[in-house]
């Protein structure tokens, strides 16, 4: 498993809101957000907006549904949020998710993306322990964990877990 150390400093993991079920022949890839999803996915941003969480970057699964959420998370942070969209993360392994996390140069960054994987990496950054005390249902769909990096520990702990 990949060794996460900072930059970044701040990772925020925002599993995607509730998507609708597939139409008979439709992907799962291209499952859009519910209605329920839509309204959720506007409500977590803008708590995450008005707690003053905006990552330097953010970096979503091209599923549709990620990619709703983060429209949503881009409305509510303003137009000038970097936003890239990384065809590997739908389907990835924790691995992968920490490998993008690893490789950016910045000090927040944002991840959208899909369960069980996001509540994986939680797990691996925060450990299981902490992450079944703080999340005991499991990740929620428009869940969003905010993770520091605490230097005088060389630990990352879950900072806030915003839900709508």
């Amino acid at each position: 498993m990949v060794a996460l150390l900072p930059p970044p400093h701040r990772i925020y993991l925002l599993r995607h809101a509730q998507a609708v079920q597939a139409e008979p022949g439709q992907r799962d890839f291209d499952r859009p957000l519910s209605e329920k999803g839509f309204g959720d996915a506007e409500i977590v941003a803008d708590r995450a907006a008005d707690k003053g969480y905006r990552p330097d970057i953010l970096i979503s699964s091209t599923a549709l549904r990620c990619r709703d959420t983060a429209e949503a998370v881009h409305r509510a942070m303003g137009e000038t949020l970097d936003m890239r969209f990384v065809d590997t993360l739908y389907n990835a392994s924790v691995d992968t998710y920490l490998e993008i996390l690893d490789a950016q140069d910045a000090t927040s960054v944002m991840l959208v993306g899909h369960n069980p994987t996001m509540e994986q990496v939680l797990s691996a950054l925060i450990g299981q322990k902490a992450m079944a005390g703080s999340v005991p249902k499991g990740f929620p769909t428009a869940g969003l964990a905010v993770i520091d990096y605490v230097a005088t520990t060389s630990a990352w702990r879950l900072a806030d877990f915003v839900i709508d």
